[in-house]
């Protein structure tokens, strides 16, 4: 045998030489690993094995003793047992002389076939498991079980998870295998770190893991591969108690997942062809015939009902009388199959018979028992019905055939009757161009003689504008072989054209066809009347609405121009008087007078969508929450105010004070509407409008905030509803409002790409909804600026003044003037560019948009800024050109104020841009 000497199991051998007992410790068991002597000597009857390894004595065998050595080293791999193993001492010439040498070695790697001589033979000094000898029970234990067990497991102990696994479960590590053994788990298995580290942690941390199914991604063949697997993960401690590995039994489940779901698949295309099938299908089981599966057929033909789980009895009690539930049961008792065609069958409530082909096909188990009814059929009721038909009518055809003579005779004359008397132009012709037959109609209608109609191609007597549309009509018909209409002009004696809609439709064999035509002379005569009329309509109502508006507006400016003449006399009057003491009490009317009528203009404004906006993205929740102390001083106590806001409301992008003011105008006129008292809700939301919703709304489709404003007043009646937002219309008294409120927020919200929309019943209450787009942008937060006041002088700055109003140009230069500027003037845009071009000094240009001379404000500013880059732009506009100023889009530098302005307001404005950054 080879060399006993090296590493063996045991912590010591002990030598017993002479009587005496000397021992030589043994290094760490390396799990039974024969060492091959490196020398061997002979020498008369013995044998020496000196060890590889210091400190471990020799062993001298003599020849019978090596002989009967393998039968003498019994190893109890089961327990820790020293075996005695018979040696010669040295100096020993008997076989008596024999001393024992007790070895104990690791039993528990003596097992495991091949992977247990692997275990035995890897170096496990390298690893951070040490000598196996030092190794804890419970992994000894462990060990033992997996080198003994045919089914896969593995242990992963220590910090770095050191692998250690049996031969069961060395095929799952595919080409890793072989460098596998004692290195940590995701060393070998690094694509598995996400996946089972977590699992893996909440092992060592005592919670045990079991799963049934755990999908993993294995590279282990040198390929991304789908595995399977079902295994658990069971906490080990140490001698210590705490858990310092963990034990895993597995099994590969991948061929069986896989193979389930190629069935699974293989059955739900089965499935979905039963399902797609024409012919009706269900499957029956049990002796009760309870439905366990049927297809769209079957439930189209049954109607909508509860099928699967009930019986046939259950479902369809009419059918037991029917003699159809009997049938079911023979089949199922004998095991033999039915088949029957266009059998009659009453289903519910029918009125009818409806026919059907039947199988019934018994179903059967592995051992040959009827299990089910498989039932298969097509419903034939068409079929039948239809020959039926056609029995009766061959029936009838006999019957004609008896009496054809007369008839034909009686059709023909029919016939005859309906070609000669036809109001329409019927004809028959060819594809060639010609015309074979023509009622006498053609005559009626066009004045062309029979003979004229025959003997020229149909298409000369077309407009030859309608040449084109004729010939793609015919070939239309020839393409479809289906009748076909078209309209053209077509010639009559007199001269003149006649518009005809004609029918055609191809005859059999396919080179003729038969023609009618209808004059549409009275009816294009009657559309246009009726588009005449419809225009004056139109214009009717357009001149009504126009003095409508220009009635309201003379209304009440003349009362506003009446209180600003008046003052301005009686100031005249009081200043030639000596009177100076009134003068403040006509000025401050005057004012008023002239500020109400910048209000009146600007609702005008809003309603034809030509006001100057400043469009910012807004919080409408905030800006409603805002404004509820305001609304419900302004209400009234005895109206309550209620809000509801909604979570998450989008940002969208529009004039916050316009959007104020039109919530204030709703409430005032919920609270007019409900004089007794009563409940104000204002609601936001998020709204999606799809193409047809958005369609009846009149907006693109997309997103949409919305804020509803809703009473439970008197409402409205639907004629108030249709001309709500009609500028002046009110149904207030005389002297409360000006009917411009609606026209105003309908104005806005327009301009500012929504919509407003009334719903109101009579008695119930309104509700008023605006929709405004969604802006994709966080909605902006007013920050009070400081508030500094300006210098009330200039440093000599000068500023160019661009007006075509000299009355204004007049005003704004005494303000500059007064603030201590030096003032320009121009009267348009090429005066004033004469001046920028020039070398003159000028820190702030003051520009009308609307300018005479083919250059508006917003072309001059873009002029100055070529010439001057730096130059700071005020624009001044009486009207809205958000066109030219881009939609309120305004370059750094460039400020807009609106027409009629406040003169202290406008001198703050000149001030802070002067005395700004650029």
């Amino acid at each position: 045998m080879d060399a006993l000497v090296g590493r063996l199991n045991s912590p010591t051998v002990r030598l017993i030489r002479d009587g005496s007992r000397k021992t030589s410790p043994c290094p760490p068991p390396l799990a039974h690993k024969v060492t091959t002597p490196n020398k061997v000597k002979s020498a008369e009857r013995f044998t020496s094995y000196p060890s590889k390894r210091p400190g471990v004595w020799p062993i001298q065998l003599c020849e019978p003793a090596r002989a009967r050595l393998p039968s003498a080293l019994l190893l109890d791999n089961m327990a820790r047992q020293p075996v005695p193993v018979r040696e010669f001492d040295r100096g020993a010439k008997k076989d008596s002389q024999l001393n024992e040498t007790s070895i104990q070695p690791v039993p528990f790697l003596f097992a495991g076939g091949e992977m247990g001589a692997r275990l035995r033979d890897h170096d496990w000094e390298a690893t951070s498991l040490g000598t196996p000898d030092t190794w804890p029970g419970s992994l000894a234990t462990l060990v033992r079980v997996m080198l003994n067990s045919r089914q896969p497991m593995f242990v992963a102990w220590g910090p770095d998870r050191t692998l250690i696994y049996n031969e069961s479960y060395a095929p799952m590590l595919g080409t890793r295998e072989g460098a596998a053994l004692g290195r940590p788990f995701f060393d070998v298995w690094p694509e598995l770190r996400h996946e089972v580290g977590a699992l893996m942690d909440r092992v060592f941390a005592n919670d045990p893991v079991h799963m049934d199914d755990l999908k993993l991604t294995l590279h282990r063949n040198g390929y991304p591969e789908e595995a399977h697997f079902a295994f658990s993960y069971t906490p080990v401690p140490d001698d210590n108690g705490t858990v310092a590995g963990l034990f895993c039994a597995c099994i590969e489940t991948t061929r069986e997942v896989l193979a389930e779901r190629r069935e699974a698949d293989i059955n739900r295309r089965q499935r979905l062809l039963l399902q797609q099938m024409p012919g009706f299908v269900a499957v029956l089981a049990s002796p009760q015939h309870r439905y366990e599966y049927v297809n769209d057929a079957y439930v189209a033909l049954s109607g909508p009902r509860e099928l699967v789980g009930h019986t046939v009895r259950e479902v369809f009690p009419e059918l037991e009388r029917q003699g159809f539930i009997g049938l079911l049961d023979r089949v199922y008792a004998t095991g033999a199959p039915f088949t029957g065609r266009a059998l009659p069958i009453r289903i519910g409530n029918d009125y009818a018979d409806r026919f059907i082909d039947l199988l019934f096909q018994p179903v059967r188990d592995e051992a040959g028992d009827v299990t089910g009814i498989f039932v298969g059929g097509y419903d034939v009721t068409e079929r039948v019905l239809a020959q039926r038909a056609l029995e009766e009518s061959e029936a009838s055809l006999r019957e004609l055939n008896r009496t054809l003579e007369e008839r034909v005779a009686e059709r023909t004359a029919e016939r005859d009757r309906l070609w000669t008397l036809s109001e329409d132009m019927l004809a028959r012709a060819d594809l060639s161009g010609m015309m074979t037959a023509v009622s006498p109609a053609w005559t009626r209608v066009l004045g062309w003689s029979q003979t004229e109609l025959l003997e020229r191609p149909y298409a000369s007597f077309m407009h030859p504008d309608d040449e084109g549309p004729t010939l793609a009509g015919l070939a239309r018909m020839g393409e479809t072989k289906r009748p076909t209409r078209f309209e053209n002009r077509i010639a009559n004696a007199d001269g003149g054209w006649k518009p005809i809609e004609w029918t055609v439709a191809p005859e059999e064999d396919g080179v003729n066809f038969i023609a009618i035509g209808r004059d549409l002379s009275a009816v294009k005569a009657q559309e246009a009347e009726l588009a005449t009329v419809q225009d004056a309509l139109r214009q009717s109502q357009k001149m009504e609405a126009v003095g409508q508006l220009t009635g309201g507006l003379a209304h009440d400016f003349n009362n506003l121009l009446a209180g600003i003449t008046g003052s301005l006399e009686m100031m005249q009057s009081r200043i030639a008087q000596g009177r100076i003491g009134d003068i403040d009490r006509y000025m401050v009317g005057a004012q008023g007078a002239a500020k109400r009528a910048a209000a009146l203009t600007h609702r005008l404004l809003a309603f034809s969508r030509r006001q100057t906006l400043a469009p910012k993205p807004t919080d409408v929740n905030r800006l409603v929450r805002d404004m509820e102390e305001l609304i419900g001083r302004t209400v009234g106590p005895q109206i309550t105010v209620e809000s509801v806001a909604k979570a998450g409301l989008w940002t969208t992008l529009v004039d916050a004070p316009q959007l104020e003011n039109a919530l204030l105008n709703l409430c005032l006129n919920a609270r007019d509407a409900m004089p007794d008292g009563g409940r104000i809700k204002i609601e936001t939301d998020n709204e999606w409008l799809d193409e047809r919703s958005a369609r009846e709304r009149d907006l693109p489709p997309g997103q949409y905030v919305t804020m509803r404003v809703s009473d439970d007043g008197t409402g409205m009646p639907a004629d108030v509803i249709e001309r709500a937002f009609d500028p002046f219309f009110t149904t207030k008294p005389i002297g409360v409002g000006t009917g411009l409120g609606l026209s105003m927020i309908y104005g806005f919200v327009r301009q500012s790409g929504g919509q407003v929309r009334i719903h109101s019943e009579v008695d119930k209450g309104t509700m008023v909804c605006i929709s405004l787009p969604r802006h994709h942008a966080e909605a902006a937060v007013d920050v009070p600026a400081p508030q500094e006041a300006p210098d009330s002088g200039g440093a000599g700055e000068t500023v160019l003044v661009i007006d075509d109003e000299p009355l204004v140009r007049m005003l704004v230069v005494d303000v500059l003037e007064d603030l201590g500027y030096t003032a320009l003037e121009a009267g348009d845009g090429p005066q004033g560019l004469k001046v920028l071009r020039s070398d003159v000094r000028i820190d702030l240009l003051i520009t009308d948009v609307g300018l005479p001379n083919g250059m508006n404000g917003r072309q001059v500013a873009d002029a100055a800024r070529e010439i001057r880059p730096e130059l700071k732009v005020l624009f001044v506009t009486g009207y809205a050109e958000n066109a030219v100023l881009s939609n309120g889009q305004l370059d750094q530098g460039m400020q807009v104020v609106t027409k009629p302005f406040d003169m202290a307001a406008l001198a703050k404005r000149i001030t802070s841009m002067i005395a700004g950054p650029t």
